[in-house]
């Protein structure tokens, strides 16, 4: 009968299940303010010419692809981004790359902008990816095509 009681109580272990709902994982307050943020001092970098733009985009570039710097069409960027599209991307890899960056990758609907001396030139609806780490938003810098 003991074994019978362990062998029961054995079974019950093994075959016991968690309870609760899974949950997908979701932005939160944070990583929204976050993208904001990012958003918000790229556009005012922009407002204040090239070089301080140019700079944040430097700056902001994601630690592990810094190598790749690309060259910037000529005047700043205005991005603006459509935040009730911001999700999560955990499969994402930049162009041409094989690693997933590190750190928390989102995505997010933008409309950006390239301006030239107070003219607005040219305008492309996108997604932009941006990548959370430590606290910090980091972006991969856009490349001229």
């Amino acid at each position: 009968m003991v074994t019978a009681v362990l062998c029961v109580l054995a079974l019950a272990g093994c075959g016991s299940r968690v309870t609760g709902t899974a949950k997908a994982l979701q932005i939160t307050d944070v990583e929204h303010t976050l993208v904001t943020s990012y958003f918000t001092a790229l556009n005012e970098a922009g407002t204040q010419g090239v070089t301080q733009q140019r700079e944040l985009l430097a700056d902001t570039q994601h630690p592990d692809f810094r190598e790749g710097d690309c060259e910037l069409p000529d005047g700043t960027i205005r991005v603006q981004p459509t935040m009730s599209t911001l999700r999560l991307d955990p499969d994402w890899t930049p162009p041409g790359q094989d690693e997933h960056p590190r750190g928390v990758v989102v995505v997010v609907a933008v409309t950006l902008t390239v301006v030239q001396d107070g003219i607005e030139i040219g305008s492309q609806i996108g997604s932009q990816h941006l990548v959370l780490l430590n606290g910090k938003t980091y972006g991969f810098a856009p490349c001229a095509t």
